[in-house]
């Protein structure tokens, strides 16, 4: 039986231990599949948030290898670094090079947060898109050293209400981004958290042991599965 704990009141996160990053991003990979066949069948589109950072990199890489109604995804992001367009470490250039450049995605279905209006512009014009599709299916996102989630830091606070968010200092450049908010990232469907790395091992600790942390306080209408490698896997805080 996999560990549970609670996340909100109203659903608690299933924790599931994997060996490796490959094995984290092969379940992730049949977790979208799954979603995505399941939202398709219901409401014949598939809303998906992509997560940006290292981890997701190669589930994307494996689901571009898979052959999927790509016609129904639609596209979405967690957050942006606000670097000119094209930079390669946008999480949209990113998730460019390893999936919708390589997939028949129809190009009006990808919507990345367009940061180079700059942070304010970009959350109001954002904010306007995903406002129009919420609940979302199914938000990837992956967990911080810090325990941050998409760009949701420790110690920041955002307007209440705001689906997409400036955020002026992050603690780790880019110190400009954009961002979902917390109540944007909760409204969908189902929530994956994608966690590796001996790095994230006293994130996974504080978040075990209940602390407030940013991906703590994500929630979900459905459920929320949080996919961990052994290097990321604390003994301790399974106590």
């Amino acid at each position: 039986m996999t560990p549970r704990e609670s996340v909100d009141n109203r659903i608690t996160a299933s924790w599931h231990l994997l060996n490796d990053d490959r094995a984290v991003a092969e379940a992730a990979c049949t977790c979208i599949e799954q979603a995505a066949s399941d939202a398709i069948r219901s409401r014949n589109r598939f809303n998906l948030v992509l997560a940006g950072g290292s981890t997701p990199i190669r589930c994307y890489r494996l689901l571009s290898e898979h052959s999927n109604d790509w016609s129904r995804w639609h596209l979405y992001f967690g957050d942006e670094r606000c670097l000119a367009a094209g930079d390669p470490q946008r999480n949209s250039s990113i998730a460019a090079e390893t999936l919708y450049h390589r997939v028949p995605i129809p190009a009006h279905q990808i919507h990345p947060i367009p940061v180079e209006m700059g942070a304010e512009a970009a959350a109001r014009s954002y904010a306007a898109i995903v406002g129009k599709v919420l609940p979302f299916d199914l938000v990837l996102l992956g967990l911080g050293e810090d325990g941050h989630t998409a760009s949701l830091f420790p110690g920041h606070h955002h307007p209440e209400g705001s689906l997409v968010v400036p955020v002026r200092s992050a603690p780790k450049p880019p110190r400009e981004r954009v961002s979902l908010s917390t109540a944007a990232l909760s409204s969908c469907r189902r929530v994956l958290f994608l966690v590796t790395g001996e790095e994230k091992r006293d994130a996974v600790s504080r978040w075990r042991r209940r602390e407030p942390l940013p991906a703590a306080g994500i929630g979900a209408l459905e459920n929320i599965t949080v996919f961990v490698d052994r290097v990321a896997w604390s003994a301790i805080c399974w106590k």
